[in-house]
């Protein structure tokens, strides 16, 4: 069904960054927007399927888009939270050293949380660790107060509340397809019909790079997905863990290692690993695309990620297939941890950005066109940065529409 409706907003894709750029724009100027949501639910991916963390802007590099967007949405997230009476709890984390390697990565991320604004940072020695979590393995530590869980499909279907309380619209079953001019006007087809705008905003998430070409916009970088795997400890070993304990990550690569989380609706996690997936919405171990895997393949960014880092992806999909090699990392954390204390609980897919040397783009990425906006890269810490992302993109598009 064609409709002659023109919407001021038309925003692709309903995660958490989506509905949180369409509620920052309403809450700067009453315009007529439309959010178009390819799936029969908000939060499908990337937001749905995420552990829970408020992180706090310790990992990342200074003056970065992920370390100015963390910490100051990580405020605002607790700020929304409370107001709108979601659950949420500021619990603190602890980010352990198991080897003397490790030391100087450690130092680094005290360093960069430090120049990003963290305060009440802890340096731990292995003794300080077990005041935190008792039952964690390490040498050295830091706690880190700014940390937090909470539940972000609640904190995405809250979003999609007050916009729609605002007046604004969300079509969901709305994949879409391609885009043409009309004079001032963008012309969107949709398999639910077309859609008129004055201005779009491509919050595809693993579609997003996608979604760019089809508007005429060459992204620069190619969406390549990660999935990764969670287990859930079983009931009566829930003890060993607190709150959040987490390994020093790699600073070669942009995930943060396996960890253990606890749930704001309750249990505790264990992972994720990064294994490469063959699907972009491939959340097991049988989904398969030869479509994703022909373009994946036939980027040379993807063949030169491989040569550089080929030995970290074999020893990914090995901790994949093998329950006990997983199990083995879990107890650099927590020794006690035995095989039969935890089951495979699901996974979620990153949509991680490479760019054609292959590097794996390590910041957001958002890139503007004529009437168009491209949030080309928003993996994790994307949910707790997402008032300040949805904040800044709004900025941007009202002053450009007025």
């Amino acid at each position: 069904m064609t409709s002659s409706k023109c919407y001021e907003v038309a925003i692709i894709g309903g995660g958490i960054v989506g509905t949180s750029t369409a509620l920052n724009i309403l809450q700067l100027k009453n315009l007529s927007l439309v959010i178009l949501e390819a799936e029969e639910k908000l939060a499908a991916h990337q937001t749905g399927n995420n552990s829970g963390v408020i992180h706090s802007g310790l990992y990342y590099k200074p003056g970065s888009l992920k370390a100015e967007n963390c910490v100051a949405g990580r405020g605002m997230m607790y700020k929304f939270c409370e107001e709108n009476n979601i659950k949420h709890e500021h619990c603190g984390k602890v980010v352990v050293a198991t080897t003397n390697d490790e030391i100087t990565a450690l130092d680094e991320l005290e360093r960069r949380g430090r120049a990003n604004g963290l305060f009440g940072l802890k340096r731990l020695s292995k003794e300080e660790i077990k005041e935190y979590e008792p039952h964690a393995n390490g040498i050295a530590g830091l706690f880190v107060p700014q940390t937090g869980i909470t539940d972000y499909i609640q904190v995405t279907n809250t979003y999609a509340k007050l916009i729609l309380e605002r007046g604004g619209e969300i079509k969901m079953g709305s994949r879409f397809f391609s885009k043409a001019n009309d004079g001032n006007e963008l012309v969107l087809q949709t398999n639910s019909g077309e859609v008129r705008t004055k201005f779009l905003v491509n919050c595809g998430g693993l579609q997003s790079d996608r979604i760019a070409k089809l508007c005429g916009v060459e992204p620069g970088l190619q969406i390549v997905p990660f999935r990764g795997e969670y287990y859930k400890l079983k009931k009566e070993k829930e003890y060993l863990v607190k709150n959040l304990i987490y390994p020093v990550p790699d600073p070669k690569f942009p995930f943060l290692g396996v960890h253990f989380t606890r749930m704001i609706n309750g249990g505790i996690e264990a992972g994720p690993n990064a294994v490469l997936a063959f699907k972009r919405e491939g959340y097991s171990h049988k989904d398969f695309s030869s479509g994703d895997v022909l373009q994946m393949i036939s980027y040379n960014g993807f063949w030169k990620m491989a040569a550089k880092h080929y030995r970290m992806g074999m020893h990914e999909f090995y901790r994949s297939l093998s329950k006990a090699a997983f199990v083995k990392a879990l107890q650099k954390l927590i020794p006690e941890i035995e095989y039969d204390d935890v089951h495979p609980e699901g996974a979620g897919v990153r949509a991680q950005a490479l760019e054609p040397d292959g590097k794996l783009l390590d910041d957001f990425r958002i890139v503007e066109a004529d009437k168009l906006v491209n949030v080309l890269n928003a993996p994790s810490p994307a949910a707790t940065a997402s008032l300040s992302i949805g904040k800044t993109i709004a900025e941007k598009i009202v002053s450009r529409l007025h």
